[in-house]
Order: structure tokens, then sequence, then C-alpha cells
């Protein structure tokens, strides 16, 4: 046991997967982290979780590791092991039917779908090209979004009337509009998506790097441009959301100044994506809300929606934001922000908090309370951790605060004709 502690010591401060062997050199379980560092020493710190491997962790007398440019790629590299080794503590007890998959379907302009064991079973494998997994406790939407800013894979139809919202955000090549065919959209969208998928990042990389330079040379630089800013997106990606709340249960952030019983990847020291709400009324009538999006302090446009209230009746914010939370976490391919700020108090913070609860996103909510004359600010939040974080940001917060609360008054005027 000394050994295996001593070589957790030197574990590095990594995403990646760890292995650990027993006696007879066999791999018995394989698992992911953010840091390696922190997940492996948290094995030998008594912090038992719902794990098997660590009822058995006796059995291990080999520990190794693998790191990785990102979680994302650490999530596919434990895929490809389970798979390939079948590693007794990661099957024991598993149902592998509620697993997650990634699959490629074979249409025309095939799409990356997430479906669970038991679909598979029940949907015919002809209708896919490849399939990756499994991925225990994968976040299957966030990947799926990251995916997508990434590879600019397609999920619209071809040759519609009019381009999809991705196309109008730059994450659609043009099918719909019909910019792109179908066997360059298997060339440079779905066999680069694939090599990614499959572990191959660096073969993927260099590849790029040699389509990038062969365009340059031919003075295509719009698509050798195209192809350098998806190698810097995939030499950086952010991917922290990719890890569903199980996850984090069983890694353990054994820092002292953050609480073990924490269960969201996002801490305060990492937050950098902001959405603020305000409601705008003309008494019980035209209800609307604003929603905007800062992203490291700076207003993140493509990101702004507007809503008319549709189901609430007499003059109530609180209603009217419990609607339009409601209405927004439907939108799966929105990404969630690291932080909800709502323009109100406690009653307006509750409501968030409920509704953030009742959809599994565990993520801090800010209320600022500005008072008839609009001259307070008074700051309620559900976390206390926020507390330090607050003080030196609440210049920022207000900011999307009175950019939500323009923006919902802006579109207001817009429904009456008064612009």
């Amino acid at each position: 046991m000394l050994i295996l502690i001593k070589k957790a010591l030197k574990a590095p401060n990594k995403p990646g997967i760890y292995l650990f062997f027993n006696v007879k050199k066999e791999l018995i379980y394989v698992g992911k982290a953010t840091s390696l560092k922190n997940r492996i020493k948290s094995y030998f710190q008594g912090l038992k979780t719902v794990r098997p491997i660590e009822t058995f962790f006796n059995e291990v007398t080999d520990i190794k590791w693998q790191t990785t440019n990102s979680v994302l790629e650490a999530i596919i590299l434990e895929a490809n092991h389970i798979k390939k080794f079948q590693p007794k503590y990661n099957v024991l007890g598993k149902d592998d039917k509620s697993w997650n998959y990634l699959v490629i379907t074979k249409d025309k302009f095939p799409k990356l779908e997430a479906v669970r064991g038991h679909e598979l079973i029940r949907l015919n494998p002809k209708k896919f090209k490849v399939c990756f997994g499994p991925f225990p406790n994968l976040n299957t939407n966030a990947a799926l979004k990251i995916l997508r800013r990434l590879f600019h894979y397609s999920t619209c139809k071809p040759n519609q009337t009019k381009p999809c919202f991705y196309y109008q955000i730059n994450q659609c090549r043009g099918v719909c509009t019909g910019e792109i065919t179908t066997r360059t959209y298997n060339h440079e969208v779905i066999r680069p998506l694939i090599l990614f998928l499959s572990g191959k990042r660096t073969r993927l990389l260099k590849s790029l790097t040699n389509e990038m330079r062969r365009y340059s040379k031919l003075h295509f630089f719009e698509e050798a441009a195209r192809l350098r800013d998806q190698i810097k997106s995939l030499q950086r990606i952010q991917d922290v959301t990719l890890l569903n709340r199980n996850f984090f249960v069983s890694t353990p952030i054994t820092t002292p100044q953050f609480s073990r019983r924490r269960t969201s990847p996002i801490l305060w020291r990492t937050i950098s994506k902001i959405e603020g709400y305000d409601i705008s009324n003309l008494g019980s009538t035209n209800m609307v809300a604003g929603l905007v999006v800062f992203q490291n302090n700076s207003p993140c446009k493509d990101g702004y929606r507007k809503f008319k209230i549709k189901t609430v009746a007499g003059q109530s914010d609180v209603d009217c934001l419990k609607e339009v939370l409601e209405r927004r976490l439907k939108h799966h391919e929105w990404p969630l922000p690291d932080l909800f700020l709502v323009d109100g108090g406690l009653p307006q913070v509750n409501v968030a908090k409920k509704i953030l609860a009742k959809n599994n996103i565990n993520r801090p909510i800010v209320g600022i309370a500005k008072g008839k004359l609009r001259k307070k600010n008074d700051f309620h939040l559900t976390d206390k951790e926020l507390t330090s974080w607050i003080k030196t940001n609440k210049n920022i917060l207000i900011q999307v605060r009175d950019e939500a609360h323009r923006f919902a008054i802006a579109y207001q005027r817009q429904t009456r004709n008064l612009q």
C-alpha cells in the first residue's frame, strides 16, 4: 500500500484516465478525472462512494494513468478501455442498457445523436454508420453542444426555405441552405468527428494542419482560416460541464477551502458565463422577458433571447420568471451558464432555485433587488461561497442586470409599436 501511495502522489494535476491492476496484472478498473492527482489521492483518504472498486480497493496492486488534453478526451479514452478490456469493477452491478452511447446515423448528411443502451437494442443497427461508447456518467447534452462547436455537424433538413439557427451562429456548414455537398460534408465534418471520437486526436490535428496548408497554397484563404480556427478550438477544449453530478459526487474536491458536499462542477473561481433575466410589463398587459448573456465580462449577443409571457394572468414577476426559466431549460441546445442572475430579491431567487432543481441543474443563482426607484442593489444568493466573489465582481453583475432590463424594456416597447 505504501508503494501505491507514493505512486499516487506522483500523479499529474491534469485530466485523463487512471487504471487499476490486480496481482495478476489484469485491468480491473478504469476511471476518468479532471485532476488525476486529486482523484487518485482520494482513494487513500477513506472517502467511500458507491463505486464497487472502492469496496474492493484492497485488490489493487498497481496504478497507471494516461493524461489527456481535455475531459472530453478522457471520457472517450475511458469508453474505449471499458469496451476493449471489460474491467471487472466497471461492469460489476452495471446495467449497460442504461449507459450512454453516441452514434452517427447513415443519413445523406449524417447526424450525431445520443442514445441509451436499451434504445440501441430496440433500434435497427443498420440505421447507424458507427457507434461510440458506452460512456458512463456522461452529460450527453453538454457533449453534443461541445462537439457541435468543434465540428459543426448538422441536425437540420437539407435545402430548407431559410437557414437553421446553428447556421446563423456559424455552427452549421450550410446543409440547410444547400451550400455544402454530401461528399464535402462527410469528408470535412463526419470524418474528423469519427477520428476524434475514436481517440485519434493527434492524427486528426495532423490531418487538419495538412489540409489547412494545402488550402493556403491554393489561395483558398477562407477555408484555411476555418481549419485554423478549428485546430485552435481542438487545442483548448473547455468541457468541465461534460461530467454529470454522479461523477462529481464520487470525485470529492480535497482542497481545504471547498466543501466536500458540493456536487456542482461550477465553482465560484470558474464563473465566466452569466445569464441575466428581467421581466417587463405594462401593468398586467404586454408582459415580456429578456435574457442576456455575458461571456468573460462582455455581452454575447448571439445568446440574447426574447420571451412573450403566455401563461401568467395578472401582474406577477415571479410567475413570469418561472414560465421563462421553464421554457428556457427546454432548449437543451442552448449552453448552460455558470451563473443565473435574476432581477429581483428572494422570491425570484427561490423560484429560480426551484426550477433549476426540478431540472437537475446545479448552478448558483444571484438576485439583485433594486427597489421601486431602481436605486438599491441588494444581493441575494443561493451559495454563500459566492460572497467574496460577488464583492469583487458586483459591478459586472449590475451591468448584466441593467443590460437585461434595457433589453426587456426595448422588447416590450417593440410589442407596443413604440419604437
